[in-house]
């Protein structure tokens, strides 16, 4: 009797397949679920869920050489133009008045980035269809547990700022990772699933609303729309404008005081931000040049070197922090972002262009330059655009009249 033969079987390609499980399921899942509850919950989750992606890739292999496609990374103007971003903050750090705690802030900011980078070369060349569909998954799941804390939320243990406080935090993830979610089921050709899944997630934030996480779901269905429409003149739109707000900060305040003023009155918070803004713009011109070094903006604040009511954007600190150089530097490396994700695949343009604009929306509107669990949220969006492009591969089966044609054989 001939011996039937049976596949080899590679335990170290197995426990590979494994650790890239959990490591999709702790990204896609975990984290967005989780940091509905918990403050830090992204902060801690996202760089074990990195790890096991790398001990992945080192196992079988499936992300390839990783030295070509560092390689094309490090070529990049876009990530040229942020590491000359990062070469200023450092040399900002002659001139901060708070050293050690501007040291220490960058230094995380440079892990986060390098966590990235290893998330991003550790990623297998093909993403395997099951480990994609994770994705909207969890994105649904943490809708789902962000709408019942929006509801009960008030009758569970705790104080209800620290309760709020906690998933303000996740649905600003919410309001990001739906767009990849988007973008992969739309490539599947499952339209009507990527409408339920964008309309789940619209009535989480108004559920718990909050008037940054809408606005910039807003911003996104709006950019969305337009790309799909128009692909050329979305993500020009989206990357000149992010470009050319970066550049004119300085400007803003001058030209939305009168118009804060008008709409909410000259005694209303945001007006008052915005003539302190201005303040600072008239009073230290020069300052424009240099900055006030890194991490000045919120420490400046504690000890008063800053006033209370200065704006918590991006627009403001990194002109504050970083002056001319950083602020072009970054709007510079941000344009050219966008641009080279336009020029990705079709189909997932229009949400790479949403997920853009919905998190330059947030940006503006108030959370700061550095905040970790801010760089660890567009972390996990990063990598799981990337996850969905590499996932638009098509295998080509020979037809059946073909079948047993020498060529094929």
């Amino acid at each position: 009797m001939a011996r039937a033969s049976h596949p080899s079987v590679d335990p170290a390609l197995d426990a590979a397949a494994l650790l890239r499980r959990i490591g999709f399921f702790g990204l896609f899942v975990l984290v967005p679920v989780t940091t509905q509850m918990g403050r830090r919950a992204a902060v801690i989750l996202a760089p074990i869920a990195v790890v096991l992606l790398v001990l992945a890739s080192a196992i079988d292999g499936k992300s390839g050489p990783w030295r070509p496609a560092a390689g094309r990374l490090l070529r990049m103007p876009a990530f040229l133009a942020g590491l000359l971003v990062i070469l200023w903050a450092a040399l900002s750090l002659v001139w901060t008045p708070f050293l050690d705690l501007a040291a220490e802030r960058l230094l995380n900011l440079i892990a986060t980035i390098l966590l990235t980078f290893a998330g991003y070369l550790a990623l297998p060349e093909r993403m395997r269809s099951a480990n994609l569909y994770l994705l909207p998954v969890g994105t649904a799941a943490a809708a789902l547990v962000a709408i019942l804390l929006g509801l009960f939320g008030h009758r569970l243990p705790g104080t209800p700022t620290e309760i709020d406080g906690t998933l303000d935090r996740g649905l600003t993830l919410l309001a990001l990772l739906v767009w990849p979610a988007v973008a992969w089921l739309r490539s599947r050709g499952r339209d009507l699933e990527s409408l339920g899944l964008a309309l789940l997630v619209a009535v989480a934030l108004v559920v718990s609303p909050n008037a940054l996480q809408l606005a910039a779901l807003a911003v996104g269905a709006a950019t969305f729309a337009l790309t799909s429409l128009r692909p050329f003149l979305g993500v020009r739109v989206a990357s000149l404008g992010a470009a050319a707000l970066l550049v004119g900060a300085p400007l803003l305040p001058f030209l939305a005081r009168p118009v804060a003023s008008t709409l909410l009155g000259p005694a209303s918070p945001g007006a008052l931000s915005l003539k302190t803004w201005q303040k600072i713009v008239t009073t230290e011109p020069l300052r424009l040049v240099t900055g006030h070094g890194f991490e000045t903006a919120l420490r400046g604040r504690i000890v008063n070197l800053l006033p209370a009511n200065a704006p918590t954007t991006l627009l403001f600190e990194l002109w504050y922090e970083l002056g001319v150089v950083g602020a072009v530097a970054a709007a510079f490396a941000l344009q050219a972002a966008i641009r080279r994700s336009g020029r990705g695949t079709p189909v997932l343009v229009p949400g790479a262009m949403a997920a853009f604009a919905a998190a330059f929306t947030i940006t503006c509107i108030g959370v700061g330059l550095t905040v970790m669990w801010w760089l660890t949220t567009l972390t996990v969006v990063i990598l799981a655009f990337v996850a969905v492009a590499r996932g638009q591969f098509r295998t080509r089966r020979p037809k059946a009249s073909q079948i047993g044609h020498p060529e094929t054989l």
